[in-house]
């Protein structure tokens, strides 16, 4: 931690600005075929360079972090940024039992990134949630989620199956409304828009303290922030980072995480120097 600080300021000296970092949490799989499959900490290759791209900014991962790294890790950081995961998080976690034990779940996975999202509120960090990253988000701060949307009365079916048949399950998929006069509304230029969508889960109510910035046509939740964050705070349930070359709404949300962090990273360098 020290050292990245440290090679912060000393490229501060000779750049007029140090590269902009965001954090992205790693992701626990297994790797190779059985029988010699071994655990792996990684990335996702597009999520990374995605986002690189569209935000300006460098993700860095902590590989070893644990929940005491993390606020020494956050002053070295100017954001952070969450994609989810193909392991669904523990319905323990939101104190529930499992309802599908085809499921797959991680019961470890997620102890570190609802820490983490909790140090970000506290310290007021730029960050953005995306897909299970913004379930994550929900959760650490006390709300639940339907573990099984198809299930649910009146929702739409979300779902690989129910989509893979467009041959396109990253392209868009409903209209999502959103909140006049929001980040959202901002980045999309109309407050309407169609998006992808692709998951088993959503949210079933939104913790304290969040605001809704868009529902889907079925009336479920998928965007909000922090009600008065003085910081960058979306949370999404769509995958920005699938087309974002091709659509504008989903690069000017990653230009303005980019440009929040920038302002982070401004700031911080500034009280350094003082």
């Amino acid at each position: 931690v020290f050292d990245l600080l440290a090679c912060r300021l000393s490229l501060n000296y000779v750049m007029t600005e140090s590269p902009c970092l965001f954090w992205l949490p790693v992701d626990h799989r297994r790797g190779g075929d059985a029988p010699h499959q071994k655990p792996c900490l990684i990335v996702g290759d597009n999520d990374a360079r995605t986002v690189r791209t569209a935000s300006e900014a460098q993700p860095v991962s902590f590989h070893l972090a644990a929940e005491a790294d993390i606020p020494a890790l956050l002053e070295g950081v100017d954001g952070v940024l969450w994609t989810g995961s193909p392991f669904n998080m523990h319905p323990s976690h939101f104190r529930e039992g499992v309802t599908d034990t085809r499921v797959l779940l991680d019961a470890n996975q997620h102890t570190l990134t609802l820490e983490l999202v909790r140090a970000c509120v506290n310290q007021h960090v730029p960050v953005l949630g995306l897909c299970g990253g913004f379930q994550e988000f929900n959760v650490a701060l006390a709300a639940t989620l339907h573990q099984q949307v198809h299930c649910v009365p009146g929702r739409t079916d979300p779902r690989e199956h129910a989509i893979e048949a467009t041959g396109q399950p990253d392209a868009p998929g409903h209209a999502l409304h959103l909140l006049k006069q929001s980040v959202l509304t901002a980045c999309a230029g109309a407050n309407s828009i169609w998006v992808n969508y692709l998951h088993t889960r959503g949210s079933h109510e939104l913790a304290s303290g969040l605001r809704t910035l868009a529902v889907a046509p079925d009336g479920l939740v998928e965007a909000f922030e922090l009600a008065d964050a003085p910081a960058f705070t979306p949370g999404v349930q769509k995958r920005p980072q699938w087309q974002c070359g091709e659509t504008p709404f989903y690069r000017s949300i990653f230009r303005r995480f980019g440009g929040a962090c920038r302002a982070r990273q401004r700031a911080h360098l500034a009280s350094l120097e003082s």
